[in-house]
């Protein structure tokens, strides 16, 4: 994708947070958080079969594209708190939508809004890509390496093959990554907490990282409905079932409005 299409108007929350689809009349919010190494762009595509029904905020961790220049946080709670002070908070209902990585920070962040004096509490919480749930390497107690990571990262699928065998994009990409993959090891999760928004769970039905019966567990988060979509794809399912997700983030939160699909 071209420079040009990638370009985000501000939405007046500072750096954390990219439009790249103008919706401003549309009702409900979603605000999307990337997978380790992943970054604002990776929801483009639905932004766009989302709009103008869903203003889609997709939230840019430090440390990448163009907030490359900025240290990485190495914590799911750093980047957390970072997101909850650049929430807008003009009263219009939002959810959140966590892919892998994300879902854990989606979530804490859900547990976070709790101050009325905030943007309010999320009207649903999607949680992408099982629950992200430490990563080391088999038999070690200590946090994987650059060989470890990428291993890891390529049994997922997903990731260009160029990628791994370029030592230059690795260069540019792998800071991100060691401090996702250090913020994911570090995650300890809550007790027995519930959310009191609903909570849709996808997953891809071969994914080798989370069963659908894993994914599940993510009912034990809420005290509302629960929902578990079961998509065909990997762990990157997202990228074949786009207008899949699409549809169910619509009827979830505009039901009865068509989505727009194509194009």
């Amino acid at each position: 994708m071209d420079k040009g299409t990638q370009e985000a108007w501000g939405t007046g929350a500072g750096l954390w947070l990219r439009r790249y689809h103008e919706s401003a009349g549309a009702p409900v919010r979603l605000v999307c958080f990337p997978f380790a190494g992943g970054s604002a762009s990776y929801f483009f595509g639905l932004s766009r079969l989302l709009s103008p029904d869903v203003e889609v905020l997709a939230v840019q961790y430090p440390g990448r594209q163009d907030r490359h220049g900025e240290p990485c946080l190495e914590s799911v709670a750093e980047l957390a708190d970072a997101v909850v002070t650049e929430l807008p908070a003009d009263g219009r209902p939002f959810a959140l939508f966590g892919h892998s990585m994300g879902a854990l920070v989606a979530f804490e962040v859900a547990r976070r809004l709790r101050d009325p004096g905030g943007p309010g509490r999320p009207v649903r919480l999607f949680a992408s890509g099982g629950i992200a749930r430490p990563y080391r390497p088999e038999g070690s107690g200590e946090l994987p390496g650059d060989r470890d990571i990428l291993a890891h990262l390529r049994s997922l699928g997903g990731t260009d093959e160029r990628f791994f065998a370029s030592e230059e994009l690795q260069a540019l990409i792998l800071p991100a990554l060691r401090a996702d993959y250090r913020a994911v090891g570090a995650y300890e999760p809550p007790g027995p907490e519930r959310l009191g928004c609903p909570v849709t769970a996808l997953i891809g039905d071969a994914d080798g990282r989370t069963s659908p019966a894993e994914a599940a567990t993510w009912r034990e988060r809420t005290s509302g409905d629960f929902e578990l979509h079961v998509l065909r794809g990997g762990h990157f399912y997202l990228d074949a079932c786009q207008e899949q997700v699409a549809g169910i983030v619509a009827d979830a939160l505009v039901a009865g409005r068509p989505v727009r699909t194509g194009g």
